[in-house]
């Protein structure tokens, strides 16, 4: 068993990864490879959020990194910030993001993926979908509580994305 070395945030935003990692309280946390199904999922949730009417000013990002506290940051698969972050905050998102978006890996373990979602939640993220690629359904979480998603459609107050043609898309491929 790997003993992990404490670093510190400094530390961690001058490293470079071959795949983006987290840093949560001292550690770095790697995040699960994504599999073609999650690739292909957060290409096409991030597409469709892009394309929709918003704000002049809203991004759609992917693998974002998110300042959620001075000892944690977060990498969403996919979220929309309201504003481009500053060069002196290096591109990392410090204001909440009004919607994370987070796509399960066949590695994904579940105290951790509700410990990103309090993460969110915390920081004052509205809104957060979680995400199957398998059967594009999942949950969406508010500070109000989470709701089951069984019709592919995940929406916020004003975004909608409709994963049924991706869901489609994938079958068809097999």
């Amino acid at each position: 068993m790997a003993i992990a070395q404490i670093v510190s945030a400094e530390q961690y935003l001058r490293m470079t990864f071959e795949h983006d990692a987290e840093f949560v309280e001292g550690r770095i946390v790697e995040r699960p490879m994504p599999t073609f199904e999650h690739s292909y999922i957060q290409n096409f949730i991030g597409s469709r959020l892009e394309e929709q009417p918003d704000p002049p000013h809203s991004f759609a990002l992917t693998e974002q990194r998110i300042r959620v506290r001075a000892d944690k940051y977060r990498l969403a698969d996919v979220c929309v910030v309201e504003r481009r972050p500053p060069p002196e905050d290096r591109g990392i998102a410090i204001a909440a993001p009004h919607l994370c978006v987070e796509i399960l890996s066949p590695d994904d373990d579940v105290p951790e993926m509700l410990a990103r979602i309090d993460d969110y939640l915390d920081l004052g993220t509205p809104w957060i979908w979680v995400v199957d690629p398998l059967t594009c359904q999942g949950q969406v979480y508010t500070a109000a509580g989470a709701s089951r998603v069984k019709d592919m459609i995940f929406k916020t107050d004003r975004f909608t994305v409709n994963l049924a043609v991706a869901h489609h898309a994938l079958s068809a491929r097999g």
